[in-house]
């Protein structure tokens, strides 16, 4: 991938743009090579500016918080685009309904909308993603999710065209939407309900109490790797691990959460290999042990 003209004119974009960047600290398993190009712009016409100069010359990921987020230990050969945080405003439209940056983490978003008492996204205080992530895995916890509240998209294609799209134009799934992957979201409209923000802040406590006894944390792990098979079995993912694999199985650094079998944990210093032979083995012991055949929930980049 020729990459010497955006050596040139990298000055002339507004944001930072980076060569052989290492990636391992910008994800939460803390693995990761490098990338042939890291950019952050600072303003949309930045962003723009910088497809128009990429021109689809290589692959392009976009990169949230990375919380559920696996990279490969060799060099990606492409663009890695994170958002700056010009990208992370809120901004509150009516009394009921939000704006939001998708550089904004979720549980910023939720204690926005607690300020303001507008309920309804008390959900994403548990969910440490950006709301860029949570619209493309249609994010949720606690019998919530992203399609229960979005309104609509603001984005732009890797073409550099801009457009909204209205929520009830996608097909959500669980833990999914039917939308291209060449989108980068921009903003987010969302609309809650009126409500008392101490009503709305006991919730938001009773909902972490629930995931601090369930769920590890401050540890190195992608959060929930596999999505519940819900089509297949009435049983959680982590009840088919914890029947099908031995607690104590492991590759390398890469292990099973002794707290919740769904959560892979690196360690100390995993490669992105042993976490794929972690997560392959997991997958073929299930199926051979249950029939259930497993679905990845974090996004594996090569």
């Amino acid at each position: 991938m020729e990459i010497e003209d955006i050596k040139k004119q990298a000055q002339s974009i507004d944001g930072k743009i980076l060569f052989d960047h290492s990636i391992k600290n910008l994800n939460w398993f803390n693995i990761g090579g490098k990338t042939k190009i890291f950019f952050k712009p600072n303003s949309l016409k930045g962003l723009l500016n910088y497809l128009k100069l990429y021109s689809n010359r290589g692959k392009i990921f976009i990169l949230g918080n990375g919380s559920n987020v696996l990279f490969d230990d060799e060099t990606f050969q492409g663009t890695i685009i994170k958002l700056g945080k010009n990208f992370s405003n809120i901004t509150l439209l009516d009394e009921e309904m939000i704006v939001a940056g998708t550089a904004t983490s979720q549980k910023n978003l939720s204690i926005f909308a607690k300020d303001n008492n507008i309920s309804g996204l008390e959900f994403m205080s548990c969910i440490p993603g950006s709301i860029g992530g949570g619209i493309r895995m249609n994010s949720g916890c606690f019998d919530k999710e992203f399609k229960d509240i979005l309104i609509s998209i603001q984005l732009t294609d890797f073409n550099g065209i801009v457009r909204s799209i209205p929520a009830k134009k996608i097909n959500f799934n669980y833990r999914s939407i039917k939308l291209p992957k060449n989108l980068i979201f921009l903003s987010a409209t969302f609309k809650g309900k009126k409500k008392n923000s101490l009503e709305i802040d006991n919730l938001m406590k009773k909902l972490k109490q629930k995931k601090e006894l369930a769920q590890p944390s401050k540890i190195k792990t992608g959060g929930s790797t596999f999505k519940n098979p819900i089509k297949q079995t009435d049983k959680k993912v982590w009840e088919l691990i914890r029947c099908s694999v031995a607690s104590d199985k492991c590759f390398g650094d890469a292990i099973i959460s002794n707290k919740h079998a769904n959560f892979f944990v690196n360690k100390k210093n995993a490669k992105s290999a042993d976490m794929k032979s972690l997560i392959n083995f997991v997958k073929k012991q299930v199926r051979s042990k249950t029939g259930v055949s497993l679905e990845l929930e974090i996004v594996i980049v090569e």
